[in-house]
């Protein structure tokens, strides 16, 4: 065999099944599933393409080196690349090619803070050779199944020989992309991904193997009894209205201006202030808007989208899809903002909709929408008769800011297992707090002022958190931000220290350092090197003026409108992504130590495994617990619960 290095990849690919609902592991596993093209350059040499839909095949020693773990394997998004091949290579359902060989430069961008699009990538970078813009219509024509009509002759797929000009048009784009990844890489060279990002990497692409079971039954029953409910609340209203479409926000505001009640708005909110005081029937029809506007059913479409023939649903975790923090974020069932369960009697409804028995669960819960709602993460469960083993750390970044700013009270309450809430209110108030005792009112402004004020909030930070709904008066509020700020003047002094280091560092382009932080500003780049080791990235920062008139620091960043153009920044924000990287890297070194256990999923602060019987809580959560060696004083803890569906304990 030839003496590979590396191969950069790049594929093109046809299946009936939707890649952006259902995810690449379920668009593999389509009958009709096939690899189109192949491009690859061997040791950065010139590109070469298969054709693989006209006949050719690839050479046996690349077909080799995929499962040769000493050739390292690049693409942008390797995921998609690497599981598309396992199915080239016949691997079975659930089985799938190693990923410690694989590097992906989609995630080397994302370290240095760059877009994730492959595109945007290319303009943000001023690369030569772009992607090509007509790769969306190419793909449009020959991956995705096409409309039958009379002048395709009713076909449901575009083929090479439909267009020979077309599908030579494509093979130029597929040879690009290649091209395109590799300029990346050489751009990218100053500034390699360490190893222990790569190692995190491999785990998040196991645990995305490896997925998390689905309770398929429960699944197709609450979609079904969600269609009954959504009938029977549309004929109620229907009934009430006397309207051809209750659902229209124009007929449904129309009908309450008939009926005295104006309202610019019927989101979820102004409905529920409108409840309260509306007079019958418009409370009626206004609670029965409110139940119709649970969107319990799309999280369990989402879920019959993306299962696999295994009953498992994989790929459902983005590595740095974060690029601010390196935090992961979610896709097709996103675990991230799941509807909270608070039912006591949770098994039972679980129960009756699995079983179908919809007159039961109507009977007995009389708000479906919501009943099923509750129920969703029940739908995640463990197979082979093993249990789930649920651990979280707690108060992660309330501890982690405490620890940088040296906030010794705060850093005393972790240390001797209090309640931050009840003690933050303590010394916000200066009278003892208890939860469930003595002051124990002041307990819940302690705790909105721990949500919404650590970061530099104020007034407005209360008010998004839900001060005023909390039943808050608007003059408590700033009396409130005041407290708080008195209270953790180390935390306020972190905030500024931050501010000045950046802004010297940036100004004077000369390394900075405060609080164990390390800050650098080298090619037209501001990096913040965290304890772990870890740097965020912020590119072509600069000190501008803000709508105040005071001095900001800006930087390029995709915003949240995704558009890559300039954000605006300042200490307490610099230190809001210190900390949540810093808690995204204990969490990570946590999921290292645990890598062995089976870990199926994980959310913000969680992590979800599918144990074995035998396994303890108690074991997980010390394990967890860990402190790792970069962050000597911090004092962690996790705690955790075992269940036979997840659940919030």
């Amino acid at each position: 065999m030839m003496n590979l290095k590396s191969i950069a990849w790049d594929l093109e690919t046809y299946s009936s099944v939707d890649l952006t609902k259902c995810g690449v592991y379920r668009y593999c596993e389509s009958e009709d599933f096939e690899i189109l093209l192949a491009a690859y350059s061997i040791d950065g040499g010139a590109v070469q393409v298969t054709d693989l839909a006209c006949g050719e095949k690839l050479p046996q020693e690349i077909l080799d080196a995929l499962e040769d773990e000493t050739v390292e394997k690049w693409s942008y998004n390797s995921q998609f690349e690497r599981i598309c091949l396992s199915r080239l290579l016949g691997y079975p359902a659930g089985d799938y090619l190693a990923p410690e060989s694989w590097r992906c430069s989609m995630v080397w961008a994302s370290t240095l803070g760059l877009p994730r699009s492959l595109e945007s990538v290319g303009v943000v970078l001023g690369l030569e050779k772009q992607k090509l813009t007509e790769g969306k219509d190419l793909i449009r024509y020959f991956c995705v199944p096409c409309r039958p009509t009379k002048a395709n002759g009713g076909r449901m797929r575009n083929l090479p020989e439909h267009d020979p000009e077309k599908w030579e048009r494509f093979k130029a784009y597929n040879l690009r992309d290649v091209e395109t990844e590799m300029q990346i890489q050489k751009r990218l060279s100053n500034f390699p991904v360490p190893d222990t990002i790569w190692e995190e990497y491999h785990l998040d692409q196991e645990i995305n193997d490896r997925g998390i079971g689905v309770d398929m039954e429960l699944v197709r029953q609450a979609i079904a009894m969600d269609a009954r409910s959504r009938e029977r609340l549309t004929a109620a209203m229907r009934e009430l209205t006397e309207l051809e479409n209750p659902n229209s926000v124009q007929q449904m505001k129309q009908w309450l201006a008939d009926h005295g009640l104006e309202t610019d708005t019927l989101g979820k909110k102004a409905v529920a202030e409108l409840v309260k005081t509306a007079m019958e029937p418009l409370r009626e029809v206004l609670s029965l808007r409110q139940q119709l506007a649970k969107s319990s059913v799309k999280k369990y479409t989402a879920m019959e989208n993306a299962v696999c023939a295994d009953s498992r649903a994989h790929g459902m975790f983005v590595f740095y899809g974060a690029n601010r923090t390196g935090r992961f974020s979610g896709r097709l069932i996103q675990l991230q903002n799941l509807y909270k369960n608070t039912m006591p009697d949770l098994a039972q409804a679980r129960a009756l909709v699995r079983s179908g028995n919809y007159e039961a669960l109507s009977m007995l819960y009389e708000d479906i929408p919501d009943t099923l709602s509750q129920l969703i993460r029940t739908a995640f469960v463990p197979q082979n008769g093993r249990k789930f083993i649920v651990a979280d750390f707690s108060a992660i970044e309330a501890r982690v800011i405490a620890w940088f700013a040296g906030e010794r009270w705060r850093l005393k309450v972790f240390e001797d297992g209090g309640d931050i809430y009840c003690a933050s209110a303590s010394q916000m108030f200066h009278v003892p707090v208890e939860k469930h005792g003595v002051n124990g009112h002041l307990r819940q402004k302690g705790k909105i002022a721990e949500l919404a004020l650590g970061y530099g909030g104020s007034v407005g930070a209360l008010k998004s958190m839900g001060a005023l709904e909390m039943g808050l008066a608007e003059e408590e509020l700033q009396p409130l931000v005041d407290s708080w700020r008195e209270a953790n003047p180390n935390i306020v002094r972190f905030w500024w220290d931050v501010d000045r280091a950046v802004k010297d560092c940036i100004r004077q382009r000369v390394p900075t350092e405060t609080h164990g932080l390390h800050f650098d500003y080298r090619s037209a780049m501001l990096f913040i090197t965290l304890p772990s080791g870890r740097r965020l990235a912020y590119v072509k920062p600069r000190i501008g003026e803000n709508q105040f008139g005071g001095e900001s620091v800006t930087y390029m960043g995709v915003s949240g409108t995704k558009k890559w153009e300039r954000l605006e920044s300042y200490g307490p924000k610099f230190v809001e992504n210190i900390v949540q990287g810093t808690a995204r890297d204990i969490l990570c070194y946590a999921m290292q130590t645990l890598k062995n256990c089976s870990i199926v999923a994980h959310v913000h602060d969680e992590i979800i495994i599918e144990a074995d019987r035998r396994m303890s809580v108690a074991a997980v959560c010390e394990q967890m617990g860990r402190t790792p060696p970069w962050a000597k004083g911090l004092k962690l803890r996790a705690d955790g619960y075992e269940c036979e569906f997840y659940q919030k304990d």
